[in-house]
C-alpha cells in the first residue's frame, strides 16, 4: 500500500528526495469531498507538477536553491473541477451528452459514454435508437453490453465493486506497473537549455500536442502556463468538442491537420519539436510513424509523453475509455454511490490528476535530457491512477492544519478572448517567481497555421 501524498508522486516522476521539502500545502477542509482521499491525490498531483517547475525554472535561471512551492487546496479543487466553473458569454457548457449515463441493466449497472458523435453512432449501432436504450439494457447483462459495445469501438463500461475489479486481468495488469513509467529510449545527446535568468521554466521549448478531451489537454495547458510553444493538432474528421477546447486550450494554439494527408506538414513540426504528448488508444498512432521508438530515430532527443485510459498492457490495452468510465469498471463508483445507486467522484480527478502528474514527468524529463542526455518516454494511464487512490492511504501529512473552504471564489477570474468574455478557474501550480496565469486565453479552434512560432 502506498502514501498518497506529495513525496510519493515526486518519487514517482523521478525527482531528488529532498525537494518536497520546499513544499508548503494549505489544507482546506470540505474541498473535493469524497469517500476516497480525492483530496490528497489532487494535492500530491498538484504540488509534483509544482516542484518540478521550480526545479527547472532554477536550473535554467542559475539558483543555487530551487524556489518555495505553495500548493492550496481552495485552487487544487476550484482547477480539478475547470471545466464546470468555465462560463462562455455566461454560459455555462455541457459535461456530458444524454447517453452518457448511468443505465441499469439485468444484473446490475452499466455506464456509457457518448460526447462524440462517432462513439454515440458506435452505441447506437449496436443497441439501437435512443428511445429503446432503457429497455433494451434492462434485458442484457452488463458484461455482455460491455463486450458487445466495446467490439464496436463504442464506449460502454460495467459498474463493477472494488473486489470485482481486483479479479478481473486488466486490473492485474495496471497493479503491476509503477504510477508513472518512465524510459530512456537511446543514448542521444544531451540537449541542454540555455540559460534564462528572467524566463518560464519552458521558454524556447516546443510542445506538440495530440491529446483530447481532459487528462492530456491539462496537462499540455500546464506546459503552456510554464512558458512552452504548444500547438494543440487534430484531425480534421473527428474535431474536439467547443466547450472542451475552451476549457483546456489556455496558453496554446490550435491547428487542424490530417496526420494521412498532411505528412510533410508534420514532419516538419515534429523535426523541430522537444516535447510529443499523445492521448489516443495505446498503438493507435504507431502507423503514422508515432511510435515512441520512431519518434526518437527521426528526433533524437525528443521527449515523449504518452496517456491513456487502461494502459499500453493488459486485455484492455487498445480499448477506449474515459474518467467516467473508469471509475465505474474500477469499483469507485460504487465506493462513491449510494446503496441503490452508483456514484462518482466530486471531481473528474483522475483525468486531472493525471494531466498534473503527466506534465510533472514531462518537466523531470526535460531536466534528465538536459543533464544526462537521452531521447525519452513516459507513459501514464488513467486505470493506474485509480489504482493509486483506492489502495493507497491519505496520511495528511502534506498539509495537517486545515482552513475551512469556503467557495471556488479567489480561484476564479474572467477575460475577453475569441471565444468571448470567458470565467475561468486559474492554474493551481504555483511556485515563488512562477506565473499566476495563462499568457494567452483560448483561440478559436483549429484556426493557428500548423507551424511553430
Amino acid at each position: 500500500m502506498s502514501d498518497i501524498d506529495i513525496e510519493y508522486a515526486w518519487a514517482a516522476v523521478g525527482g531528488d528526495p529532498g525537494l518536497p521539502s520546499r513544499v508548503t500545502a494549505v489544507a482546506r477542509e470540505g474541498a473535493l469531498p469524497s469517500r476516497l482521499p480525492v483530496r490528497e491525490l489532487a494535492r500530491a498531483c498538484v504540488g509534483a507538477c509544482a516542484l518540478a517547475a521550480a526545479e527547472l525554472g532554477a536550473r535554467r535561471a542559475g539558483l543555487a536553491e530551487v524556489p518555495g512551492v505553495r500548493v492550496d487546496d481552495g485552487a487544487v479543487a476550484t482547477a480539478f473541477v475547470s471545466e464546470r466553473h468555465l462560463l462562455i458569454d455566461g454560459r455555462a457548457p455541457v459535461a456530458f451528452a444524454p447517453l452518457s449515463r448511468f443505465w441499469r441493466t439485468a444484473d446490475g449497472w452499466i455506464r456509457t459514454h457518448a460526447n462524440y458523435p462517432h462513439h454515440r453512432e458506435r452505441l447506437l449501432t449496436v443497441l439501437g435508437p435512443p428511445e429503446t436504450l432503457e429497455a433494451v439494457l434492462a434485458e442484457r447483462s452488463a458484461a455482455e453490453v460491455e463486450e458487445a459495445v466495446c467490439a464496436a469501438g463504442g464506449l460502454a463500461f460495467a459498474v463493477r465493486r472494488a473486489e470485482e475489479w481486483a479479479r478481473h486481468p486488466q486490473a492485474a495488469a495496471v497493479a503491476g506497473r509503477p504510477l508513472v513509467e518512465r524510459e530512456r529510449l537511446d543514448s542521444a545527446p544531451a540537449r541542454a537549455l540555455p540559460p534564462a535568468a528572467a524566463a518560464l521554466p519552458l521558454d524556447g521549448v516546443r510542445v506538440l500536442d495530440l491529446t483530447r478531451v481532459i487528462a492530456g489537454p491539462v496537462a499540455t495547458r500546464t506546459l503552456a502556463l510554464l512558458g512552452a510553444d504548444v500547438l494543440r493538432v487534430d484531425p480534421p474528421r473527428h474535431p474536439e468538442l467547443p466547450d472542451q477546447h475552451a476549457d483546456t486550450g489556455f496558453g496554446k494554439r490550435s491547428a487542424v491537420l490530417g496526420l494521412d494527408t498532411d505528412r510533410r506538414a508534420f514532419e516538419e513540426l515534429l523535426a523541430r519539436a522537444d516535447v510529443v504528448v499523445t492521448g489516443y488508444r495505446p498503438g493507435a498512432l504507431d502507423r503514422f510513424g508515432l511510435a515512441p521508438a520512431a519518434l526518437a530515430e527521426r528526433r533524437p532527443g525528443v521527449v515523449v509523453a504518452q496517456l491513456s485510459a487502461w494502459g499500453a498492457y493488459g486485455p484492455w490495452a487498445g480499448r477506449r475509455g474515459f474518467d467516467s468510465l473508469v471509475q465505474a469498471a474500477t469499483g469507485i463508483s460504487v465506493l462513491e454511490g449510494a446503496p441503490d445507486a452508483p456514484g462518482a467522484l466530486p471531481a473528474q480527478a483522475l483525468d486531472h490528476g493525471t494531466g498534473y502528474l503527466l506534465a510533472a514527468a514531462v518537466l523531470r524529463a526535460l531536466s534528465k535530457r538536459h543533464d544526462e542526455g537521452g531521447s525519452r518516454v513516459v507513459r501514464l494511464a488513467l486505470a493506474r491512477t485509480a489504482h493509486w487512490l483506492t489502495t493507497g492511504t491519505g496520511t495528511g501529512a502534506d498539509a495537517p492544519a486545515g482552513l475551512p473552504y469556503e467557495g471556488p471564489g479567489p480561484w476564479l477570474r474572467e477575460r475577453d478572448g475569441a471565444l468571448g468574455r470567458l470565467r475561468y478557474a486559474l492554474p493551481p501550480v504555483a511556485y515563488a517567481g512562477g506565473p499566476a496565469d495563462w499568457a494567452r486565453p483560448p483561440g478559436a479552434y483549429g484556426t493557428d497555421p500548423a507551424r511553430w512560432t
